[in-house]
């Protein structure tokens, strides 16, 4: 026997594929939106070093840890956006889901003129455009560090009929 439990490893599984679902409704959004010519925002990608070559341009890696937000782009006018992706399946999505290390990043653009959100997906399929303020000061307006969909209600993002997540209205 291996000592891994497979109860576990079928809900990570699960719980992985409910989050590559999640992030292929948010690329679909910004394919529609860059279509339109309103935005162009992109999948930041995962950063990897080499740590190894086996030569014919072939090499082992590793993924760094991960400091910059999931999408990066432009909206119409130049303005910088910034969303951090975040699902879950439970009642509640906690704080410190984003990392010090993105927090740090989202804040300091933030605080150069950057639009930045963290895009909050729920087990019921709906999806919340919460502003990077509003994430961040979550103790202070909600005396506790995590949020509910209740919470975010005035934040729910509108889908149109086909499912599309209308993401920047």
């Amino acid at each position: 026997m291996n000592g891994k439990d497979p109860r576990r490893q079928f809900l990570g599984a699960a719980a992985r594929a409910k989050g590559k679902a999640f992030e292929s409704r948010i690329d679909a959004a910004f394919e529609y939106y860059r279509l339109r010519g309103d935005a162009w925002i992109e999948k930041t990608p995962e950063p990897m070093r080499p740590s190894k070559s086996l030569g014919n341009g072939k090499f082992v890696a590793f993924y760094e840890k991960k400091a910059q937000p999931d999408y990066k782009g432009v909206i119409q006018g130049g303005r910088e956006v910034l969303f951090e992706a975040k699902y879950t399946d439970t009642d509640r999505l906690e704080q410190n889901r984003v990392s010090p290390a993105q927090t740090e990043y989202l804040t300091r653009h933030e605080e150069l003129g950057a639009k930045c959100f963290v895009l909050a997906g729920f087990g019921s399929g709906n999806v919340y455009r919460v502003p990077w303020r509003e994430w961040t000061s979550m103790k202070d307006r909600l005396g506790r560090k995590y949020v509910t969909e209740a919470d975010l209600d005035v934040n729910r993002v509108r889908q149109a009929p086909n499912g599309l997540l209308l993401v920047l209205e």
